[in-house]
C-alpha cells in the first residue's frame, strides 16, 4: 500500500487522538486490513506516522502527569510512578 505524504500526516495525527484504525482507514479511503497490515510493518511509513502520533500524545499525557504529580495529586504520583518502572523495563 502506497500512502501520499497528506494520508500520512492525516494517519499520523489520527493516532495522535486514538482514533480507531478502521475509522482512520474509512476517512483515508483505503481498506482496513490493508492499513492495519502496513501500519504493523515495522519501518514502514505508515508504521512510522501511526507511532509517532500514538507517541506525541503519551509526551503530552506523561508530561500532564508529571505536572500533576509535582503538586500532590495521588493518582498522578501513582501513574508517574508506574511511567518511570515502564520506562526502567524498557532501558
Amino acid at each position: 500500500m502506497e500512502l501520499t505524504q497528506d494520508q500520512l500526516k492525516d494517519l499520523e495525527g489520527y493516532a495522535s487522538i486514538y482514533l480507531k484504525i478502521t475509522d482512520i482507514a474509512v476517512i483515508l479511503g483505503v481498506r482496513p486490513d490493508e492499513l492495519r497490515n502496513e501500519i504493523n510493518l515495522v519501518g514502514s511509513p505508515a508504521y512510522n506516522a501511526y507511532h509517532r502520533g500514538k507517541a506525541l500524545s503519551k509526551v503530552q499525557l506523561h508530561q500532564q502527569e508529571m505536572t500533576l504529580a509535582k503538586v500532590g495529586s495521588p493518582l498522578a504520583l501513582q501513574n508517574a510512578r508506574d511511567n518511570l518502572l515502564d520506562m526502567e523495563d524498557d532501558e
